[in-house]
């Protein structure tokens, strides 16, 4: 689903990923953990074409994202995104924060489009937040609206920006919970994250960054429990008690 090959990237002198190599099976979760600088948030990004690369090359679902020519309107509508900080509409409520991309981009009649938004944000657990507006909202149940939000597209890939780490802790289980119900249905999902419990226990593969690059990647049991790396190592050492 997706093949990334010896990508670089480039702000100005510095050098953020430094041939990064990484595959994603269609229906994978794969986990991607390290300090932070190392190129995670900035390798999701080159993903979906937010930020364009220097060198290499990302195929997603067969399309090249930053060859020439790419339509990258049309690609990003395969390629769902949560961020770290919601970026929710805070003038529109749940429900038409879920329903305005469909609406907008896809054409989808309003009826049509709510419809879909109402079984997504009840499935989140949201059914009686949807007329809700984001200040109205913890911290958890906006980053669910923006997982319905971005589901609501009917998305290949789910990108997954440290999409915890802006929360309470009592808020972070609730958004697990349902990043884990989504992997359980066969999404493929490329989640940057230090939730290693939510790693152990979902992801297919984890993957390990440091300074531009990929040092280690392995299944759950292999990587957290014989790291082959001494920087993987050091780091598990730290993370984990």
């Amino acid at each position: 689903m997706i093949q990334i090959r010896d990508v670089v990237k480039r702000y100005g002198h510095l050098q953020v990923l430094n041939g990064v190599n990484l595959e994603v099976a269609d229906g994978q979760v794969v986990v991607i953990s390290g300090p932070s600088g190392a190129g995670k948030s900035t390798l999701l990004r080159t993903i979906n074409g937010l930020e364009p690369i220097h060198g290499g090359s990302i195929v997603v679902n067969g399309t090249n994202v930053h060859a020439r020519g790419t339509n990258l309107n049309k690609l990003r509508q395969e390629i769902g995104f949560v961020f770290q900080h919601f970026n929710l509409y805070p003038h529109l409520t749940a429900l038409q924060n879920v329903t305005i991309a469909p609406i907008q981009v896809k054409k989808i009649p309003r009826a049509q489009a709510e419809a879909k938004a109402k079984e997504l944000l009840t499935a989140l657990g949201l059914k009686d937040k949807m007329h809700n507006y984001p200040a109205q909202l913890s911290g958890g149940q906006q980053q669910r609206v923006a997982i319905a939000r971005a589901l609501a597209m009917d998305p290949k890939v789910m990108l997954f920006d440290e999409p915890t780490s802006a929360l309470d802790p009592e808020m972070i289980k609730e958004v697990l919970d349902a990043m884990k119900a989504l992997a359980g249905k066969g999404m493929t999902m490329v989640v940057v994250s230090h939730e290693m419990g939510f790693a152990r226990e979902v992801a297919d593969k984890v993957a390990f960054m440091e300074s531009g690059k990929v040092l280690e990647e392995a299944p759950p049991e292999e990587f957290f429990n014989n790291p082959q790396n001494p920087r993987v190592k050091e780091f598990l050492s730290k993370i984990l008690r």
